[in-house]
């Protein structure tokens, strides 16, 4: 099993946010029922975003919901949350529809799992294929032939 594979945890597919905030709190969820973080995480990761702006949008539709490592952090990992309706950050890359929750226990361990998933959504037809996604066994299936070059 790849790296990105043992790091995801959680997915929650077809959510309906009723905004920004809702949706990093689905992601965050997803940390801690992971056994990634605890709830203080996801309030840290609100907490920057209303602080800093947006900037976890960072491709059109898609946000990488972070914070930096902290006690709240039990280990490193990902969520993953699918919107049935995308949401608005106020970013230039809004609306979004796709969120990944991150949690990084250091500054170093999670970049063999960022540059995975970096490759895998660099790829327009396979950001299609996750966000038409309809089941948590839809995204691993096709996360593994992607990562599987069977795609």
């Amino acid at each position: 099993m790849t790296a990105l594979n043992e790091a995801l945890g959680d997915i929650t597919v077809g959510a309906a946010p009723s905004d920004w905030r809702a949706a990093i709190t689905l992601a965050g969820d997803g940390l801690v029922r992971g056994g990634f973080t605890t709830d203080e995480y996801t309030e840290q990761m609100i907490s920057a975003i209303e602080e800093l702006g947006p900037y976890i949008v960072i491709a059109p539709g898609f946000a990488l919901a972070h914070s930096r490592p902290s006690e709240a952090v039990l280990g490193t990992g990902l969520s993953w949350v699918q919107l049935a309706q995308p949401v608005e950050f106020g970013s230039a890359n809004d609306p979004v529809d796709l969120i990944v929750g991150l949690a990084a226990k250091d500054h170093d361990g999670h970049i063999a799992i960022m540059s995975q998933l970096a490759g895998i959504l660099a790829s327009p037809e396979h950001m299609q294929s996750l966000k038409a996604a309809d089941s948590e066994s839809r995204v691993r299936e096709i996360i593994t032939s992607i990562e599987n070059g069977i795609t």
